[in-house]
């Protein structure tokens, strides 16, 4: 109660901080006049006077005031759009490195420009992130006109995009892409070979459209670069054959927890089902020697108990794609891991792919950290405040809207039953329908849009515009027409659209749609002046009949979906209306809300088809997503936690990795490597002040066999009087120097660095990606400690690091016997190839084998000219200088 004084009195932080920018933009503002009387060329050349001051010692904030105008300037010249004085402060949050939230329909597109072209003065890069691959593109075209003008290079990154074609858009002043293939990037970039392969430059700034769908939303799932591993697929089917004759009385499901498991009586009839199929030959399922069936019987009712066709996922040519819960579109390319996506194809009966193995994974949680500034943008992020300052260190900034706020937001209305709700909303359709008002319906799946059309279709005559992953293709022009009088469209979730919702219809995407093939100027002018006529008349219309009505079907788990839905009605001061329909059947209301309640209901007379009104019951429903809210980041926060122990040794291998890649010769690191397996190695036979008696001369003899391929008479040393482990730590120490020495003179200190190099690298990778996979089997797992009263994250991280110690043990072991082991060779010409040649030298203990050679004329080569290669070695390094083996470069259209 004081505290709703205070604010009265003294307004909120928000409304203080806000008013304290807004000098800033007064500032702004009175640099106008001088900058109009510019021209175009001098406008354009402030950006080289910005640099200059820059390397002179300035900072961004000392040019903030003057750059921020010249965009302003430029924006209304070249793409005759002016920034409100609202959109300035949103520029000037952003550049602060700050979240702003601005409704829907303020210009979160035309904001980005301010900060990003006095980020980009700097010449380190600023990074544009969009939810997809479309806004990407839309938004790098519609910008750049503004960006070139000021003389900025500008680069877009997307799917299709090859590595140097990556290259130049990473290395240009400002890059759009989309979070998923910048979170790609980064990881390939540390599989990498070469340093002038890698596409990404060190990250510097980046602005997050749709910040909370990216930041929060999206951050429950990890970028996972994977390789197909050798299992079979065949078992996925066969135990999907059996788990389809389980009823409910076999499992316990948890909506809340989203999970399932099998009961006493489920595990006993699927334990006959595995031994009537042969599957199960013996002991019992949950035997050590069954794990696996047991892990399929799981990932097998999961996909049919929890997972529903046209909801969580669709079935397009053949293939078994997820849809995304927050923005109803398909995620091509993703997979459910574990084996889930395989038990769902076998579920759906399509082609099932071999499962995947990790290489390469990061949260975009830590991916997002990288960057040294941080800033976002979305229409939705005050709820989740408390998020984006722990995880981020992100404030997030409410920002006034450019007209006084006039949607008019409805109570929400309750029915008993779903058919209920159904007819009630088809009913608030054909009302808006009648009197000409355009209408948005929100659903939360693909399979509750296409039955409310087809409701609509039957009992009211009514033709609806349905958006949802079938129809993603026509998303932009159906959103940006659902403001038409009388437009009646279903979508699914309605986040990171990118498409405003005009009253009247969208000048832009009518005259891409209907004068595309419109060559004659004069025609297309003379057309262009009639349809911005008939949007102007159908503006009239859709004002006088209310404005956009958006409908929701019902409330989803999160309060920023809801607002998102919301949010667009009621664009630039527009007139509008919102109301929500629930019923006690709904999700929300079905797992999260009392059982007692349709009791409860009926007993005060609710009547079938009759509906509760009141904002006592907004206020629990608004309770009850607080605390899903709650749960959820708790769940997300935990996931952090657990990542953050991955993240930490990731970065220490990319570091590693980079540092190595910089390096010509590794020459000491691989020594330095050498020496330490020898010293481990004596230490283990030989402890400390042990008698010569308690020594385990026989062990070390074999381990320096096996390791450096060297038959040493450790015996005879260890006879010698007053002999100690130092002098023979240090013989087996000169004897493998010799060794490695006659080497490099044998095949050359070039091509042996070379080797060196390219192999301390593919082990690198191999142990890096079997730690992963240790990694992986350890997280399913660690949470069963917690009933033995240890924490799992503590037990969790200390397991992990003894895990990463044992990793680079192993990781020196194998570098120092594969580079012991190994001999290279020359493959001949046909013409002088000789019977002994043919057979090549062996090595010992299958250690890696390798082949490097070069033209049989001993001539110099020229990575540029394939004609002075001579015959190249299918496993020998390109000459072109790629790093890859010749066999998967040029050789491989050979």
């Amino acid at each position: 109660m004081f505290g709703a004084i205070a604010r009265r009195l003294f307004g909120t932080a928000n409304d203080r901080f806000v008013k304290s920018i807004r000098k800033i933009v007064d500032d702004i503002n009175a640099l106008e006049p001088s900058l109009q009387a510019l021209s175009d060329d001098d406008l354009r050349h402030r950006t080289v006077l910005f640099r200059e001051r820059l390397d002179k010692g300035e900072t961004l904030d000392d040019l903030l005031v003057e750059a921020f105008a010249t965009v302003r300037e430029a924006s209304r010249r070249v793409m005759g759009m002016r920034h409100f004085d609202v959109q300035m402060l949103g520029g000037i949050v952003l550049h602060q490195g700050k979240i702003a939230e601005m409704k829907t329909g303020e210009g979160k597109t035309l904001v980005a420009t301010l900060p990003t072209y006095l980020n980009a003065l700097t010449g380190k890069g600023v990074h544009v992130v969009t939810v997809n691959d479309y806004l990407a593109s839309r938004d790098c075209e519609w910008m750049s006109r503004l960006y070139r003008f000021l003389g900025l290079t500008v680069g877009c990154i997307t799917h299709d995009l090859t590595d140097m074609k990556r290259q130049e858009a990473y290395a240009c002043d400002i890059t759009y892409g989309t979070n998923n293939e910048l979170g790609f990037d980064y990881l390939r970039d540390n599989m990498k070979f070469r340093l002038d392969e890698m596409v990404q430059r060190p990250f510097n700034y980046a602005i997050v459209d749709e910040v909370d769908s990216i930041l929060v939303d999206e951050a429950r799932t990890p970028l996972i670069i994977s390789g197909p591993s050798e299992s079979s697929t065949d078992l996925y089917v066969a135990v999907d054959i059996l788990i389809r004759n389980v009823e409910p009385l076999h499992y316990e499901k948890d909506e809340k927890s989203k999970a399932v498991t099998f009961t006493e009586e489920g595990t006993e009839f699927m334990e006959q089902q595995f031994r009537d199929a042969g599957l199960l030959l013996d002991g019992g399922l949950y035997d050590i020697a069954n794990v696996s069936l047991v892990h399929h019987a799981q990932q097998a009712l999961r996909a049919h108990v929890l997972f529903t066709r046209d909801v969580d996922y669709i079935v397009k040519d053949g293939k078994v794609i997820i849809i995304d819960e927050f923005t109803g579109r398909m995620m091509e390319g993703r997979r459910y891991s574990e084996g889930l996506h395989q038990a769902l194809e076998a579920k759906e009966q399509v082609a099932i792919q071999n499962e995947n193995q990790t290489l390469a994974s990061i949260t975009f949680q830590n991916y997002f950290r990288l960057y040294p500034k941080l800033a976002g943008m979305t229409g939705t992020a005050m709820t989740e405040a408390g998020e984006f300052a722990e995880i981020y260190n992100l404030e997030v900034v409410e920002m006034p809207t450019n007209r006084p706020f006039s949607r008019d937001d409805q109570d929400d209305e309750v029915y008993r039953t779903a058919r209920d709700k159904y007819v009630a909303i088809a009913d608030l359709v054909e009302e808006c329908y009648k009197r000409g008002q355009p209408c948005l319906v929100g659903t939360t799946s693909i399979e509750k849009s296409e039955y409310l059309a087809e409701l609509l279709r039957k009992d009211k005559k009514i033709e609806p515009r349905v958006l949802n992953a079938r129809y993603h293709e026509q998303e932009a022009y159906i959103v940006s027409q659902a403001g038409v009088p009388g437009a009646v469209t279903i979508a699914t979730n309605m986040a990171g659209r990118g498409t405003d919702i005009q009253l009247g219809g969208n000048l832009e995407m009518r005259v891409a749609v209907e004068l595309h093939d419109v060559t004659d100027e004069a025609e297309r002018a003379r057309r262009t002046e009639e349809i911005k006529a008939d949007i102007a008349t159908k503006k009239e219309q859709a004002l006088a009949a209310g404005g956009l009505f958006v409908i929701g079907t019902e409330r989803h788990e999160s309060r920023r979906i809801d607002n998102q839905l919301r949010g667009r009605s009621g664009r630039q001061g527009d007139p509008g209306a919102s109301r929500f329909f629930l019923s006690l059947e709904d999700d929300l209301m079905r797992i999260f809300g009392s059982e007692r309640m349709d009791g409860m209901l009926q007993k005060l007379g609710l009547k079938d088809g009759e509906a509760i009104i009141h904002p006592w019951i907004n206020k629990a429903l608004e309770k009850a997503q607080q605390k899903v809210e709650a749960r959820n980041f708790d769940i997300r926060k935990n996931l952090l936690k657990f990542d953050d122990v991955m993240n930490d040794q990731r970065k220490v291998i990319y570091e590693q990795r980079r540092e190595l890649m910089r390096s010509e010769d590794v020459a000491p690191d691989v020594k330095h490597m050498r020496e330490e397996v020898v010293r481990d190695l004596v230490a283990g036979c030989i402890p400390e002040k042990a008698m010569p008696e308690q020594w385990n001369i026989t062990t070390l003899h074999e381990e320096c066999l096996r390791l450096f391929n060297l038959d040493l008479p450790v015996k005879d040393w260890a006879r010698e009087e007053g002999i100690g482990e130092e002098e023979i730590e240090h013989r087996v120490m000169s004897a493998i120097d010799q060794k490695m020495a006659a080497k490099v003179a044998n095949y050359g200190a070039d091509i042996w660095r070379m080797v060196e190099k390219s192999l301390l690298l593919q082990i690198l990778d191999a142990t890096w990606k079997e730690h992963l996979l240790h990694l992986d089997h350890l997280r399913q797992g660690i949470s069963l400690r917690a009933y033995a009263q240890r924490d799992p994250l503590n037990e969790y991280k200390s397991e992990a690091f003894e895990m990463f110690q044992k990793m680079l043990d192993h990781l020196r072991e194998k570098v120092t016997q594969t580079l012991a082991l190994i001999e290279l060779r020359t493959e001949p010409s046909e013409d002088d190839l000789r019977p002994h040649d043919s057979v090549p030298m062996q090595e010992q203990h299958a250690a890696p084998q390798s082949a490097f050679g070069g033209p049989e004329t001993g001539a110099e080569r020229n990575p540029a000219d394939p004609s002075t290669w001579g015959r190249v070695s299918r496993n020998e390094p390109c000459p072109c200088g790629s790093g890859k083996k010749f066999k998967h470069c040029h050789g491989a259209a050979a």
